[in-house]
């Protein structure tokens, strides 16, 4: 059968399904996206984009305070219309879902409205958003559910004293203290936006360190950065119990402080999205997470159907979702691709950005690699003095025998865009030293990656020297 003449259907309309939907186009199938909610899933209307336009507020602010040491007079100080803050997110949401709309009827690529239900590995019933019912049929089916908020028992979501990242992003007052549970990525980042609106703003996290998961060095800088910003950080904590007040909530923690807030921030974790789908009819393989179990060609255990995206329990990134979808869509069109999880960068979004690709020091040394290790800070950066960001490093773990990259990590002004040059350089498998040797130009930030690359082997040319 060509492919020209398959017919897919997408269960999700999210950045691995409706990416999946536009490359199985591309490659002559039809396709059939079911998404009961706008089409970019989360991270388009209530994650990523949304999350990023309201920080860029506050990076763009805080410049603008700063303004005076660039020989900048502003008049009067920097103040936040919030309701003007929300209402630009919520245009850049509605142009980007737009978008995706003309995308889809450039393809041909079919919309329906509502929530898709496996009746066997060929079909799919559709309850519509309006009532209906509908079913479709497909020589294959992708899974492309995404991941949720978890609703958990000791912090019951009500939206107004107990809230998520969704409902911070929809704020219509800033709150004046925000009790923030967990330090991970998104409780980072709010952390950042937050205090940047003028909240104070207090974590608490059960590990012992901010970001437990970067890197070590990663993680000291963005700690010293939020205190900074006044964040108060409760780590190797948590809360044992909370109660309502006339205003607010009040939480004890186990280390005993106890916190006055007007609201607390569950930033815990996703819940995949698996339930309700029937999997369990068609004996579809589910992990102990609820992910759905797939192998490096997306498929699932019965033959057809592919899952993509968060509801697999791989990384859970956007990026990664739209890699996977196309991979899914070849396969389901007679194509052999694999997932290759070996280069995925990341940027986290936290004032300031981290850009971060392959292994953190810690975990090259639990690998038992030798490892050397080149760092740069911005301040040596001659473009970095210029603009005024001189806040950030960058770090490179390098195999200390075969000089490959084993990871790259850095935080600092364009973090997120600046840590490709490194994921390239890791794909392509160079050398540390060939990194060091491609000559960048000046005056730039990127730089910082050149320095850093030749500071693995003490020859970094700005930097002080290294003395046994």
């Amino acid at each position: 059968m060509s492919s020209s003449s398959q017919h897919l259907v997408i269960i999700g309309g999210g950045p691995g399904g409706y990416v999946a939907a536009i490359r199985a186009a591309q490659l002559g199938a039809q396709v059939t996206v079911v998404e009961a909610l706008a089409l970019g899933g989360v991270c388009l209307n209530a994650g990523c984009i949304p999350s990023k336009t309201l920080l860029g507020f506050i990076d763009l602010g805080e410049r603008v305070r700063h303004a005076q040491a660039f020989g900048l007079n502003v008049d009067g100080g920097v103040t936040y219309d919030l309701s003007k803050m929300i209402a630009r997110k919520n245009e850049v949401v509605a142009g980007l879902v737009k978008g995706i709309g003309l995308l889809f009827k450039q393809w041909n690529i079919r919309h329906v409205a509502g929530r898709g239900i496996l009746k066997d590995e060929r079909t799919v019933h559709v309850l519509g958003a309006d009532g209906t019912e509908l079913t479709l049929q497909a020589d294959a089916i992708v899974l492309a559910t995404g991941s949720s908020w978890p609703n958990l028992p000791q912090f019951p979501v009500d939206g107004q004293r107990i809230i998520t990242s969704r409902e911070a992003l929809d704020l219509t007052q800033v709150p004046g203290h925000a009790l923030i549970v967990g330090a991970g990525v998104e409780g980072c980042e709010f952390a950042c936006l937050l205090s940047g609106l003028g909240a104070q703003v207090s974590m608490v996290e059960m590990l012992p360190r901010v970001l437990p998961f970067e890197d070590e060095d990663t993680s000291a800088v963005l700690t010293r950065e939020l205190k900074k910003r006044k964040v108060q950080l409760y780590l190797g904590s948590h809360i044992q119990e909370w109660a309502a007040t006339e205003t607010g909530v009040r939480a004890s923690l186990a280390s005993g402080e106890s916190i006055v807030a007007d609201v607390i921030l569950v930033s815990v974790g996703r819940r995949m999205n698996s339930q309700g789908l029937g999997l369990e009819d068609l004996g579809i393989a589910v992990g102990a997470k609820g992910e759905i179990v797939v192998n490096a060609r997306m498929e699932t255990n019965v033959a057809g159907v592919y899952a993509i995206g968060d509801v697999t329990g791989k990384a859970m990134l956007a990026h990664v979702a739209s890699a996977q979808g196309k991979v899914a869509v070849a396969n389901a069109l007679g194509a052999n691709q694999v997932m290759n999880y070996d280069v995925i960068p990341a940027g986290i979004f936290t004032l300031p950005e981290i850009g971060r690709v392959g292994l953190t020091e810690q975990q090259a040394k639990e690998r038992g690699l030798p490892v050397t290790i080149g760092k740069f800070r911005y301040a040596g950066l001659g473009k970095a003095q210029a603009v005024g960001e001189s806040t950030g490093q960058f770090k490179i773990i390098a195999h200390a025998e075969t000089q490959m990259i084993l990871g790259v990590h850095i935080i600092g002004a364009h973090a997120a865009d600046l840590i490709h040059e490194a994921a390239l350089a890791m794909y392509g498998g160079l050398h540390v030293t060939e990194l060091a040797d491609m000559i960048h130009a000046h005056p730039t930030i990127s730089e910082g990656l050149m320095e850093a690359a030749e500071d693995v082997t003490g020859m970094a040319v700005h930097q002080a020297r290294k003395r046994g």
